[in-house]
């Protein structure tokens, strides 16, 4: 609970009530209206969890006698109990004591500040009352209290339990793009593809994906890039153009590899890309080597850029060439076939089957994606569960599962899946759903730790900021945060934020038809002073819910606009 004061403290003006210049107590009580007391906002209202209250006044000049001293106290009361405000003492200028003084001559203006813990017994408080009591000299009394609200307005209260949960999305793929390698290798100044080459396994697996692809309707083969090079050895020209005729020669062998399974190419199948001289593969396969003087090779090759240059200092070190010649050098003159081809997964109806009958058979991709080919919640539980269960190395089958499940009200099932999810990756997704059921169970500030952790997860983490913003009385950034969200949450921030026509478009545009949304949309009205309008939609609120009746008749938001809605 915390007061504070302006100008002099409102238990000046107060005094001022009850002790009259120097006249008696009584009389003191008897022109308590001159001081002007009005409370703000009045009705109160709810902020948060704090029922803020705000008096402000004016104490007369020579009303409050210099050994008079008093103190008084706000009440807020409802049928059945009442709590206090804190209570503030203010004295005359012969009074010893330590309460707020006031001149005699001068009075003072007031405005006292305070607030006091929302209890649910308070919702549509009946009446706020100043209780006073005083002294002067050896005489007391205490006054009737004195009436200066309605009571408090409830309606932050209607904010309402619509967290937004995050299904994170599957990246399946129906068509997989894949590559099938293998190297040629050639004899020195040659382009021909020898048959030995041609029994080593990487060809025998290219040959088995051609047969693949005439076999499998889910097989293609879509192209071939061969990249083709000669060892730095001899004329460049020679060596650009025999590692042209290898980029030839291996794609010719490809196609006729293909041609014996009557597998028909495109025309621009083969991508062949010759590169001349490999002086890159020679300085990787010298770094790895145990060559004598490689260390002095190796410089050479920093030393010069000019390949004939290179050769030439290279070919010096006579000893060292020969090792070169045997060991280095052969391993250069090939050709590098990358064979690229799609494979396409199953169709949607066979995901469908698939996903249910043996989910063990299918990816966590084709699991996911089988869940949203289901238009029922129970069907997309099913798979979802299954892919936890399949493959329970992956958060999502957890996560979403547990969204579904929140979104059928089992919210004790959903937050247990929710935190298996956590417990397998601390995705901000997961996150994000975690801090919603937190909410929900009511503690905020955990909540809100967790959504800032979540940040960056979507626009859903904005708006269950939002939801926790308005809670906590801060309409202003729960606006901000939840953007353009069309919800009646977003509306009460705004009707909240002292902008009822902004509500009103809010609700207009939102599509939601329930009861509560109508009742918001009448107090929206009943604020603006439009008494049909408040009229038309507590109407339609009542004829949705006739529970909320009694909320209404006792609702202070309707005070104004009662003869208009017949309450």
């Amino acid at each position: 609970m915390k007061t504070s004061f302006r100008a002099a403290g409102w238990a000046a003006a107060l005094a001022v009530v009850i002790f009259t210049g120097c006249a008696g107590l009584g009389s003191m009580e008897k022109e308590i209206e001159t001081l002007g007391l009005e409370a703000s906002p009045e009705p109160l209202i709810l902020r948060g969890d704090q029922v803020e209250l705000e008096i402000s006044g004016k104490f007369p000049p020579k009303y409050f006698a210099k050994k008079v001293s008093i103190e008084a106290t706000p009440i807020l009361s409802w049928e059945g109990g009442s709590a206090s405000f804190d209570a503030q003492g203010f004295q005359g200028e012969d009074v010893a004591g330590n309460a707020d003084v006031v001149s005699f001559e001068n009075g003072k203006s007031f405005t006292y500040t305070s607030s006091i813990p929302y209890d649910p017994a308070m919702e549509d408080a009946g009446e706020l009352a100043v209780a006073i009591s005083g002294s002067k000299g050896s005489k007391s009394a205490s006054f009737d209290p004195y009436v200066i609200g309605s009571g408090v307005i409830t309606t932050p209260l209607w904010v309402r339990s619509d967290d937004q949960f995050i299904l994170v999305p599957d990246n399946f793929e129906r068509v997989l793009t894949y590559t099938q390698q293998a190297t040629l290798n050639y004899l020195v100044n040659s382009d021909n593809v020898r048959n030995s080459e041609l029994r080593d396994e990487d060809w025998k697996a290219l040959l088995e994906l051609i047969n693949l692809s005439t076999t499998a309707d889910s097989v293609t083969l879509t192209g071939a890039r061969i990249e083709a090079f000669a060892s730095p050895e001899g004329e460049i020209s020679l060596n650009d153009n025999l590692a042209f005729e290898r980029a030839v020669s291996a794609s010719e062998a490809f196609a006729r590899a293909a041609r014996k399974k009557d597998l028909s190419l495109e025309d621009n199948f083969f991508a062949n890309v010759p590169k001349g001289e490999d002086w890159n593969g020679f300085k990787t396969l010298m770094k790895a080597s145990n060559i004598p003087d490689k260390d002095l090779i190796l410089r050479v090759l920093e030393m010069y850029t000019d390949n004939n240059k290179r050769e030439e200092e290279i070919r010096n070190i006579a000893q060292t060439y020969k090792i070169i010649a045997d060991d280095i050098l052969p391993q250069l003159r090939r050709s590098q076939l990358v064979v690229s081809y799609d494979v396409e997964g199953y169709t949607d109806a066979e995901l469908m089957d698939l996903c249910k009958t043996n989910p063990d058979a299918l990816t966590i991709e084709e699991l996911l994606f089988a869940a949203t080919l289901f238009e029922s919640m129970n069907d997309k539980l099913e798979v979802y569960q299954n892919a936890a269960r399949v493959h329970a190395d992956d958060f999502r089958g957890y996560n979403n599962a547990g969204y579904c499940l929140m979104q059928m009200g089992r919210e004790t099932q959903a937050k247990e899946l929710l935190n298996q999810a956590l417990a397998v990756e601390r995705n901000k997704a997961v996150v994000n759903n975690v801090a919603a059921i937190k909410r929900r169970e009511g503690d905020v500030d955990g909540a809100m730790k967790l959504l800032n952790e979540a940040s960056g997860a979507g626009d859903e983490v904005n708006y269950n900021k939002g939801i926790i913003l308005i809670q906590k009385g801060d309409y202003s950034a729960a606006i901000s945060n939840m953007g353009r969200n069309t919800t009646v949450n977003l509306a009460l921030a705004k009707l909240l934020n002292d902008d009822a026509n902004g509500a009103k478009t809010v609700l207009d545009n939102s599509g939601d038809e329930s009861a509560v949304a109508s009742y918001i949309h009448a107090i929206a009205c009943a604020r603006l002073g439009d008494g049909a309008g408040a009229k038309r939609h507590l109407t339609d609120a009542l004829t949705k819910d006739g529970s909320l009746r009694d909320k209404a008749e006792r609702d202070l938001e309707f005070r104004d606009v009662r003869e208009a809605i017949g309450m």
